[in-house]
């Protein structure tokens, strides 16, 4: 009985590896194809152009972060903008309000009024 299932496994396994043999075979024959599929001459030029869509979004001034964003040029923290969060601050307007409503980041919020002295400090 033992015998019988080793040998079954050992025919399974076989017939595994046979399997493995032509779907490999068939991913090469598609991989070769896909340059001429795609106008290119030679492998060489096609990995080439791959290279070139796969680094596309990466370079240049226009760089996107990450997460697909474009990144935000540096805010201007001007006196008038100082007002605006001391006025907003005085409202009883949350950090996070007040960034959003001048268009500065919640750091410089913060920095902004530990400058004016409007922040408690730990004792």
């Amino acid at each position: 009985m033992l015998n019988d299932k080793l040998k079954k496994l050992a025919a399974d396994k076989a017939r595994l590896a046979k399997l493995e043999a032509t779907l490999m075979a068939e991913a090469q024959r598609k991989l070769a194809g896909l340059p001429a599929e795609y106008g290119f001459d030679n492998v060489n030029d096609f990995i080439k152009a791959l290279k070139q869509v796969a680094a596309g979004g990466r370079r240049g001034s226009a760089a996107k972060a990450k997460g697909g964003k474009t990144r935000r040029s540096r805010a201007v923290i001007t006196d008038a903008t100082r007002a605006k969060v001391k006025a907003m601050v005085a409202a009883k307007k949350t950090g996070g309000e007040i960034a959003s409503a001048v268009g500065i980041s919640l750091p410089s919020v913060q920095n902004i009024k530990k400058a004016l002295g409007l922040v408690k400090t730990r004792e």
